[in-house]
């Protein structure tokens, strides 16, 4: 099980505020900024219930880009997770909808972020 992932972002003013909006339907909010040791950089740590495990560091982005897929409670999330990003500046890569060619119950939605990395919101419930 994974307890937290992070990774760098090439301008973190603007990947915070896309990601303060575009991930609050799934209940994640910014819990922690801190500078990073060893290099200053600053990050920020969204989560649920006071535990940050969604991280972006602002010591600049990568020459690739990550794909993230966070759990919604229920479908009706993963469409709001889809228009908070859209609205919040994010690109389409796959609306909300089913995705039966990786299992029968796959609900998601996936968004591009300022960086280009594919950020999904899925649920597996069966509505």
């Amino acid at each position: 099980m994974i307890d937290h992932v992070g990774f760098p972002v090439s301008d973190y003013p603007r990947a915070k505020a896309f990601y303060e909006k575009a991930l609050a339907p799934l209940g994640y909010v910014l819990v922690m900024e801190v500078q990073q040791h060893g290099n200053d950089a600053p990050a920020a740590g969204f989560g649920i219930n006071n535990k940050p495990d969604f991280w972006i560091g602002g010591e600049g982005g990568l020459n690739w880009t990550v794909h993230i897929a966070i759990v919604a409670k229920d479908r009706p999330t993963v469409d709001a997770f889809y228009r908070a990003a859209m609205a919040a500046g994010g690109k389409d890569n796959g609306p909300p909808g089913l995705r039966p060619h990786y299992h029968a119950n796959y609900y998601g939605a996936f968004v591009l972020d300022p960086d280009g990395h594919n950020i999904e919101a899925v649920c597996h419930a069966s509505e």
